[in-house]
């Protein structure tokens, strides 16, 4: 499975720097992976679902270590260029509520 887009919208928030959208094959979509700022620089996160318990479940994962790897250097160096493009980041008054309803209307799910 190969990497034939990668789609970066920088967030300009203190952890969160910008969510992912990452086409396979030119056929399958993943939206709302998430670039985030930890102690040891940044890494991705899968996309996730808030359970009723108040833990998370990733929607989706890489199924195994080297499949991981590559997507996450990818995103990751899509991420750099954009930030090149664009140094001073997103502006803050970004909302990721904005962009999710955007990613939601692309993929003709119902936004309120």
């Amino acid at each position: 499975m190969k990497i034939t887009e990668i789609r970066i919208h920088l967030m300009g928030e203190d952890r969160l720097k910008a969510f992912a959208s990452v086409t396979f094959d030119d056929s399958f979509v993943v939206r709302n992976m998430k670039v985030v700022e930890g102690t040891k620089g940044v890494f991705l996160c899968m996309p996730s679902r808030k359970l009723p318990d108040g833990t998370h479940k990733d929607m989706v994962h890489p199924i195994n270590q080297q499949f991981r790897e590559y997507l996450e250097e990818n995103v990751l160096r899509a991420y750099e260029e954009e930030l090149k493009k664009n140094p001073q980041g997103a502006e803050k008054n970004a909302s990721a509520s904005d962009y999710n309803k955007n990613a939601a209307s692309e993929s003709g799910q119902d936004v309120q």
